[in-house]
């Protein structure tokens, strides 16, 4: 055991950069509570390699958020240390052939469920003085970045994430519990090939996830309320 061991829950940890942040999360020592919706990926995540810490899955579906089967996971957890929202779903389509059941979709699980993921964890994350709320959003989501054609719905519910780190990070003060937010730029993942099928990114999961954990671990000791782009490509 390391001498801090933190807890913490990331979503969206059945791939890509979830998927290498929880790993390297627990290769550090900290316990990872690890929730996607795919069981069979979270299962292979946790028993991947042997861990100084702990992969715990839980397998969930944020877009039909139920708290009544997370409480099942987390009835005896009454402290979290950080929780990362990096769950998200992608919409690459032409403006005007967007349906409205598609935006709902969109919004659902990259806005929604990170609300009521923070709604469920808040009382978790004041139990601790040093609670963190990362959440992940898109470089596309931030107001004066290169923008392309089809992601408008995708980057419109990244950037709201923004604004909602920005709000919380005041209404959180008393409670002691900082929130921040990236916007990721590009890297190699299946959500990149389906925005940009003939790209390759400089930039690997892994090492993604190397920032993501350190901004994690350390970030709210000296920030709060902050979007940070994190991009070498974008795309």
């Amino acid at each position: 055991m390391i001498k801090e061991q933190k807890t913490i829950v990331i979503t969206g940890a059945s791939s890509g950069i979830g998927y290498s942040t929880a790993q390297l999360l627990a290769e550090k020592g900290h316990i990872v509570y690890a929730i996607a919706r795919r069981e069979e990926e979270l299962d292979k995540l946790a028993n991947s390699k042997p861990y100084k810490g702990k992969i715990i899955p839980i397998p969930f579906d944020l877009s039909k958020f139920n708290s009544n089967k997370l409480d099942s996971f987390f009835t005896g957890v009454s402290s979290i240390d950080v929780v990362i929202n990096n769950a998200g779903i992608l919409l690459n389509e032409e403006f005007l052939k967007i349906t409205e059941e598609q935006i709902l979709k969109v919004f659902n699980l990259n806005f929604i469920s990170v609300v009521k993921t923070i709604q469920y964890f808040h009382s978790r994350l004041k139990n601790d003085t040093k609670g963190h709320i990362v959440n992940i959003s898109s470089v596309g989501g931030v107001t004066g970045s290169v923008k392309f054609p089809g992601l408008s719905i995708y980057s419109s519910s990244k950037g709201a994430l923004s604004i909602l780190s920005e709000c919380l990070a005041e209404d959180f003060k008393e409670d002691n519990i900082k929130v921040n937010c990236l916007a990721l730029g590009s890297a190699n993942t299946q959500m990149l090939k389906e925005a940009f099928p003939h790209y390759e990114s400089p930039t690997s999961p892994e090492e993604m996830a190397e920032y993501i954990v350190s901004f994690s671990l350390d970030a709210h000791k000296v920030i709060n309320g902050t979007t940070q782009v994190i991009s070498v490509s974008n795309p």
